[in-house]
Parts: C-alpha cells; structure tokens; sequence
C-alpha cells in the first residue's frame, strides 16, 4: 500500500481522537511519521486508531473514553525521549508507547521510567530493550531478535549447517544485537569464516549498500543476511536483485514486515526468508477467530492487511486496557504487577508477559515470501508470506539464567 493511501487514511482516522476531549484517560503515542521507518508507524497508527474506537465504544478504560496524545520521534532516540518527557510532564499522560527504532525505544522507556510511567515497546527487535536495557516500566510487546534468530536458525540449519554467511548489518542496538544471535544460532560466529560489514544508521546511502553488497558478492557466500529494516531493507534489496545476487545465494532478512515487502514488491521478494511475531495469514492458517476478525475490520476500514506493526499497537492498547480494569486503577506499580505473568490470547496462541524481564513470550513465524503469482492472488495483492517453521516462544526466548549473564555483562541488576 502506497505512502499516500496511508496518509490520507491517517487524515480521515484523525478526527477520531480527540484533542480537546474533557475527563478523559489520556494515553502516549510516540512514533516516527517520517524518516527510514515512517511506514511502519503509520501502519501502528492505523491500528492504534482502531483499537481506540473499540475500547471507547465498550466503555473506555475504567469508565474513561481514552485519547490519543500523539508525538513524532523521526526514529531518533532524542527526540522519542524528549517526546516521552513532554507526554507524561506536559499531557499527563497514564502511559506511553510506540516507536519502531530500539534505540528510541530505549530512551523513551527511560524517561518514562523516571516519571513513574509504563512504556510499551511496539516495534522493538533489539535483544537490549528488555535485556540490558530493561528495567521495570518497560513492557516489550513484539519478540526481540535472539527470539528471531533462534527460530530462524532452526529453519535453515538442515539446508544451511556448515555453509558460508555474510552479514550486512545496520549499525546501531538493534542490528548489533541481531547479527550477534544470527551468528551464534548458525555457528556463524568466526567472522573470518563468514565475514560481515556494518552500514550507517540512520543515514546510510545508497553507495554504502552498493559498497556493502560489493563484499558480499565477492565473499560468495551460500547465505546473505541482511540485517536492515524499513526503507533501508527496501533499497539495499532492490540493489542485491538488481546485481543480481537474488540468483546467487539464498537471502534472509530476520525481521520482516508486510509493508516491507509491499514496497520491495512480489518479483524481488519471492523466496527471501525472515522472521516476524505476527502476519495476517497467521489467523487464517491456524484458525485464530480473534486474529481474523481483526485482519478483516481492518481491511474494512482501510482497504489494506494489517502487518506486524498494526497488529503489535493493537494489541498493547487492548491489554493495558485490560490490565487497568484487572486492577482497578492506572497506578503504575499495580498495572505492572497485573500485567507481569499475564497468559493471554488475542490476535494468535497463547502469549504472556514474563514477570522477570517483561517480555512478550509468543510463538515465533518463520516465513517464506511467495511467489508474484500468490501474492496477486489475494484481492488486496498482499499475501506476501508462508509460514514455513515455528518455534514456540519459551523455547525460542533466553532462559532466566541467559538473561541474568546479559545483565551481568551489561553491569546491571540480576532483577528489575
């Protein structure tokens, strides 16, 4: 779905929420409207949106219709905390999520921290952010990148086991933090072996991807991983298919989204392998009733499928409404101590919030894009993936003791 069909989506969907309502539960919106990660937020704006004419069309939170009190973070960490600060000082807002960068993440959730505030992390992949990073007023809705690589790596070690890697990684948190659990789950980790190169984030150009996949072609190896996301993902692809690197070796990309691949398009995308927490076939394939009517609504309401991103502010939305009524109040601690072991099924199986480090254990979707022929097939030309492999998410999350060693690397406490 084109940029512009989002926007104008997003112009209708804005007189939705209301700036000037009275008595009312006032939630923070932190995502990037523009820069490399724009689509992904506004796909988070759509189904926030819709989430708040569902809550407030039940009653709202505690008898409260909620508003959205929304922020533009540009994916730069400074701006999302700054944002954050102004949110809860400014707006008085109960709790804030948001953003797709985990560095912004990262930051907005120590600010919330200070200020006795949650912080839900809607698109964050980076192990840190409810690892080293992590602390007891973040909450991490989407899985994280060892989660990522361990299910992939199952995937691929019967085909792949002892071939050659190259590694083309963003350089920042997230792409750090996601190479390293690549190369450990593939036995990957001699960079000798299998060699990697780091391209700028957040201002990567062209010629740095050409530089990048310049290597990979010469290294020759059986697997390119690339570890990039949003528009930089977008370009670096349509580079290694255009030198024709698609034909050459078997392409992966750990973190995929839908609108991802809607903006590299079916040809390019056929048979590249990645990970996601959430698809909207997902429901279909497995018979989740809740997860269909979503994807359904939505595509009622915008003329498009959800992805990831829809789905994860969605959801965060639903549960910080239930965990308020669970414990009758918006006080911090007693949100928290409702959400902390919390089992629950909404868009897919069974998740739950893990008391110990506030992540989201959920089964994790290895996936396939299609062929064009597949992808055209769906009336909205956005049946993009296969879900070839799953890896339930407690064996695909660390352990309490591999948590507590990153925390210890990391100098930080062994509990939140």
């Amino acid at each position: 779905m084109s940029l512009t069909r989002l926007c104008c989506a997003c112009l209708v969907l804005a007189f939705a929420v209301s700036t000037h309502a009275a008595d009312t539960l006032k939630i923070g919106f932190n995502y990037p409207q523009n820069g490399r990660y724009k689509d992904q937020g506004l796909q988070e704006r759509l189904g926030a949106f819709m989430a708040v004419d569902e809550i407030n069309q039940a009653g709202g939170i505690l008898g409260k219709p909620i508003e959205l009190v929304i922020r533009n973070n540009s994916s730069d960490p400074k701006q999302g905390a700054a944002n954050t600060a102004e949110l809860i000082d400014q707006e008085n807002a109960a709790m804030v999520f948001g953003g797709v960068s985990s560095a912004v993440a990262i930051a907005s959730g120590e600010e919330a921290r200070k200020r006795d505030r949650l912080y839900f992390g809607t698109l964050t992949y980076s192990n840190a952010t409810t690892g080293s990073a992590g602390h007891r007023h973040m909450f991490r809705e989407p899985f994280n990148a060892w989660m990522a690589a361990k299910a992939i790596s199952h995937h691929l070690q019967n085909r792949y086991a002892g071939q050659k890697f190259f590694y083309i990684t963003a350089d920042y948190t997230w792409g750090w933090s996601t190479e390293s659990s690549m190369r450990r789950f593939t036995d990957t980790g001699n960079d000798q072996a299998h060699p990697g190169v780091k391209t700028p984030f957040p201002n990567a150009y062209l010629k740095d991807f050409k530089a990048a996949l310049d290597k990979a072609d010469a290294a020759n190896p059986e697997v390119l991983v690339m570890v990039l996301f949003g528009d930089d993902m977008v370009r670096a692809l349509n580079l290694a298919y255009e030198m024709g690197l698609k034909d050459k070796m078997q392409i992966v990309v750990p973190n995929l989204t839908l609108g991802m691949a809607q903006d590299v398009g079916p040809t390019i995308m056929e048979g590249v392998i990645g990970a996601a927490p959430w698809v909207w076939e997902a429901p279909y394939q497995y018979d989740y009733p809740r997860g269909r009517q979503f994807v359904e609504e939505f595509a009622r309401r915008y003329e498009m499928r959800p992805s990831s991103a829809a789905a994860s502010a969605y959801s965060i939305l639903h549960q910080y409404r239930d965990a308020v009524e669970r414990a009758g109040t918006t006080d911090t601690s007693a949100v928290i101590r409702a959400l902390e072991d919390y089992r629950y099924s909404l868009l897919k199986d069974e998740q739950k919030w893990r008391a110990f480090d506030h992540q989201n254990v959920q089964t994790v979707y290895v996936v396939r894009s299609k062929t064009r022929e597949e992808v055209m097939d769906d009336p909205m030309g956005a049946d993009y993936f296969e879900i070839v492999d799953t890896l339930d998410g407690n064996t695909a999350a660390k352990t309490l003791e591999e948590w507590q060693e990153e925390r210890r690397e990391a100098g930080k406490p062994l509990s939140l």
